[in-house]
């Protein structure tokens, strides 16, 4: 499913224009994208936790070489689905 499908999916779900479904789709990206650059967690009971994830700095091998190569240290986001979710997907 791409952005497109999605915007629709929900519009359809919420009875609410594709207009609408689009823009509160980009406001809760938004919103997730600007508390994890913050440092946030956001935990959505039964749906998922989403949260940033700090890899440590680290020594690398290029493939192509072999040399090695430092490899700095980031962070990632990350989510981690919750139980309701879990079961949704595995249930049969």
């Amino acid at each position: 499913m791409n952005k497109t499908e999605l915007v629709a999916a929900i519009a359809k779900k919420a009875n609410i224009s594709k207009k609408d479904a689009e823009n509160a789709l980009k406001a809760f990206t938004d919103t997730v994208g600007a508390q994890l650059k913050k440092g946030d967690k956001i935990q959505l009971v039964g749906f998922g936790t989403f949260e940033v994830a700090k890899r440590a700095a680290r020594e690398g091998r290029n493939p192509q070489t072999g040399a090695t190569m430092k490899i700095a240290a980031s962070k990632a986001p990350k989510f981690k689905p919750g139980k309701a979710l879990k079961d949704l997907v595995n249930k049969k």
